[in-house]
């Protein structure tokens, strides 16, 4: 038993051993056998390409493996001959890889993830099933993949690609996530970064000023990154997003239906989409269906010329196109196809509308359908349409990129190799790595254009044309250029639009307004309501005092101090300036007043009466004196008008001062003269003295100057005069009001004196008129502003010194010239008489 046992183990032990041995030989080199749609046999190199030229892979079946794919995309496989072409071209050549003939190996992604792993895996086996990690053929070294289609396809494949430094050349995988040389170190393209694309959509919302735009993006990485791209640069600009929605990759109604109620409902004109044909078109069948229109579309490089997409509903796309370019032979080389050469071909030619009726079914078609002699020249079918190779010429750069890099690895001089010690590859038997050295620096004239290929970390440069989908006369939809965007160029150049080459899809000629809010005018600011995006605002106007001279202003610019807002809040005007001038009526009038005042005082009424009775009886001396103050006081009212200056100030308000304070004294005089004949006739002049000493310590120290008052009211400088010292003006006024008050306490005591035709009473009235006028005068002056409190103040000095002149000198003009007769010595005696008596009694 224990023999039994013995040999069995051994058995196993030689089984093990022996498979452990066979699977060692398998290993990752590059060198296998290819099933599928390929051409290998007596090839130097072998070229792979993945290309989605099925929609979708049927759901029918459990193996994945071995899943058959459905709805045959005539566009792809126009790229699929593209590769095919090239191969040719190149194979042709004595200047291009001379000794060498390019083989190739092309697989389907079905535009699905797994469908592109499992041709990656493939690939690398050698074999018709993938087993990760292991080679297990013999043949042509790969050179390099050419593909796989869309960015999340790329991003699929390039992820396995780099762990084994196997070199993945991309004609339209556009996605920024890409450029990552840590997660993708041999991936390359030859079609334009999507970072670029993004900046040129965002340009040119910018430029046609929409600030309100919604995104729909496929549920793919292409989607995802260039959507976020896109709304980085524009939401920085001040652009908002009205809605944003994703499609899914297998969508159903429901999907389709919610998407299509957004567009519906939302303010959005323009519509951003970063999607593939193949994601957008059940979303454009169903817009068409419910005849959704007045919308622009912005376009990418994805779905800008695809048939799939040429609907009415579209009209007055703008979009951006990567480069196209005329390939000479081409169209022959896809009209010469024999049906019979390999199984895509086979179907290609039962789907394709050669009898006039598409055949619904790819497979198992009845006997008699077609015959593979048809001719298809005169079929207007994608796959013939040259006029657009955009995507097909990036697939043929991408073959001429991994050609050159071959032909500069072959051509490698001994001794002079890039590699350690420097030595070149063999081209026969490269490793991986090694060719992409050389595709990185590859550097070539693409064959029929002037356009030179050069990789800059793993991109070309980011040139786009600018396509508007116009109705051409028939009807039908034409691609018409209407600009380009070079981002390699100078910021300012890198966009150039004709606007007026382009056709919008509404009758009006102007580019369609998207906006949340209209702009708000110079005049008003933006006020951003709550909840909502910063592009919805309300325009409130600017107060008073600001003012914004730029639309959509964020705030209102105060007016400096000497400026103010005009009507329309645009623009500071400077102030009015205001003071109470000579000219205005207001001043004119004041100026007779006064003028007329003084005239009145010093009338000839005295001085032709200076020798009768009645002058000589009231010290015609004092009573000049009293009048030529009054003369004072009317005129120095003239000083407060006009344009304050600094002298003026100081004039009016030390000869206001001064002149009630003579007028003041002198009527003192008039008083104490009779009531205490002599006893203090000289010492009351010294009151004048002493205001005046006051006055001049004032103008020396802190006298009155004019100043700008700016905010006394708004739209007003007022000029006016700023006292200096609130504590000298109000002692120096204190002065004449006590001056004032002792003269009517004289006046009060001498009223009931019979004396000079009761002059006594005459005063005592005279005083309080003019206390009746200044105490009226202050709750006036305060109550006004500007040249109105000038006006005031005049005022009151006129009427106090009318008042005081006609309470005092009225009766004495009355005798003088209404009754002469009591103009005598007799009657003057007697009132002099009457006088003593009252004085004696009142002593």
């Amino acid at each position: 038993m224990e023999i039994r046992h013995f040999l069995l183990g051994l058995c196993a032990f030689c089984l093990f051993h022996r498979r452990a041995s066979a699977e060692s030989t398998c290993n990752l080199k590059a060198k296998f056998n290819l099933s599928g749609y390929k051409d290998v046999e007596k090839k130097k190199v072998v070229i792979g390409g993945m290309f989605p030229i099925h929609k979708r892979i049927s759901k029918n079946s459990t193996v994945i493996s071995l899943l058959p794919s459905f709805r045959f995309n005539f566009r792809t496989f126009r790229w699929t001959q593209a590769m095919l072409f090239a191969i040719n071209e190149i194979n042709k050549r004595e200047d291009l890889l001379p000794n060498t003939d390019l083989g190739y190996v092309i697989y389907d992604s079905c535009f699905t993830i797994s469908k592109a792993v499992e041709g990656t895996l493939t690939y690398l086996t050698g074999q018709d099933e993938a087993v990760p990690n292991y080679r297990c053929g013999d043949g042509p070294p790969l050179a390099a993949l050419v593909g796989a289609g869309g960015s999340d396809l790329s991003i699929a494949t390039a992820r396995i690609l780099g762990l084994y430094h196997f070199p993945q050349v991309s004609y339209s995988s556009t996605c920024s996530a890409l450029e990552s040389k840590f997660q993708f170190p041999t991936f390359l393209r030859t079609i334009p970064n999507d970072k670029h694309q993004s900046t040129a959509i965002a340009k040119m919302v910018l430029h046609f000023g929409w600030t309100w735009v919604g995104t729909i993006a496929a549920d793919d990485d292409y989607g995802k990154y260039g959507i976020k791209d896109f709304k980085e640069q524009v939401e920085e600009a001040g652009v908002c997003i009205s809605f944003s929605e994703t499609l899914p990759k297998v969508s159903s109604p429901e999907d389709i239906q919610r998407i299509v109620q957004t567009v519906v409902e939302a303010t959005a004109k323009i519509i951003v989409v970063f999607s593939s044909d193949v994601d957008l078109s059940p979303l454009i069948t169903e817009l068409l269906r419910q005849n959704v229109t007045n919308r622009t579309w912005i376009a990418t490089e994805a779905w800008v010329t695809s048939a799939l997409m040429m609907h009415s509903l579209l009209g007055g796309t703008l979009g951006f196109a990567v480069k196209r370019a005329s390939i000479p032979g081409f169209q022959r080389y896809l009209l010469d196809m024999d049906p019979y050469t390999d199984p895509l071909t086979e179907e290609f030619w039962e789907t394709v509308d050669v009898n006039g009726t598409l055949s619904g079914e790819v497979r198992g078609l009845p006997d008699g359908l077609c015959t593979g002699c048809e001719s298809v020249a005169k079929l207007n079918n994608t796959y013939f349409d040259v006029s657009q190779l955009r995507i097909t010429y990036s697939v043929y750069k991408a073959v001429y990129a991994v050609a050159h890099a071959l032909h500069n690895l072959e051509h490698c001089k001994e001794g002079q190799g890039p590699f350690n010690g420097k030595d070149c590859a063999d081209i026969t038997d490269f490793e991986p790595w090694q060719l992409m050295y050389y595709l990185k620096n590859v550097r070539f004239k693409v064959p029929h254009t002037d356009e030179e290929i050069y990789f800059d970390k793993g991109d070309v440069e980011g040139f786009y044309e600018i396509i508007n989908w116009q109705f051409s006369s028939n009807g039908e939809i034409s691609y018409v250029i209407v600009g380009h965007y070079n981002g390699s160029a100078a910021p300012e150049d890198r966009m150039n639009i004709l606007n007026d080459s382009i056709v919008w899809n509404s009758e009006v000629l102007e580019p369609p307004r998207s906006v949340c809010s209209e702009n708000c005018q110079p005049g008003t600011r933006k006020g951003i309501r709550q909840g909502e995006p910063v592009c919805c605002f309300d325009c409130i106007p600017c107060a008073d005092g600001e003012i914004s001279n730029t639309s959509n202003a964020r705030e209102c610019i105060l007016c400096g101090v000497d400026d103010w807002s005009n009507d329309a809040h645009d623009a500071c005007v400077p102030k009015i300036i205001e003071f109470l001038a000579f000219g205005e009526p207001l001043g004119i009038t004041l100026i007779v007043i006064s003028a007329f005042g003084a005239l009145v005082t010093i009338s000839v009424v005295f001085i032709m009466n200076v020798g009768t009775p009645l002058v000589k009886a009231n010290d015609a001396l004092l009573s000049f004196s009293l009048l030529f103050s009054l003369v004072v006081t009317f005129l120095c009212s003239i000083f407060f008008l006009g344009q304050p200056q600094n002298w003026s100030c100081m004039t009016s308000q030390v000869a206001l001062a001064l002149g009630f304070a003579f007028c003041l004294s002198s009527i003192m005089i008039v008083l104490v003269k009779f009531r205490i004949r002599g006893a203090f006739y000289k010492d009351i002049f010294s009151f004048l003295y002493t205001q005046g000493i006051a006055c001049g310590v004032w103008l020396i120290m802190l006298p009155p100057h004019s100043i700008k008052n700016t905010s006394a009211k708004n739209i007003k400088i007022i000029l006016e005069c700023d006292e200096g010292s609130v504590v000298f003006i109000c002692c120096i006024f204190s002065y004449d009001i006590l001056l004032a008050l002792l003269a009517f306490i004289f006046a009060f005591i001498a009223r009931k004196l019979e004396d000079n035709f009761s002059e006594g009473k005459c005063i005592t009235f005279g005083m309080l008129v003019f206390f009746i006028v200044w105490i009226s005068f202050v709750p006036a002056y305060l109550s006004t502003r500007g040249k109105f409190m000038v006006a005031v103040q005049i005022f009151a000095i006129l009427a106090s010194s009318f008042g005081l002149l006609t309470c005092i000198f009225l009766p004495k003009c009355y005798i003088l010239l209404v009754k002469p007769e009591c103009n005598t010595e007799e009657m003057m005696r007697r009132n002099r008489n009457r006088a003593s008596k009252n004085n004696c009694v009142g002593i």
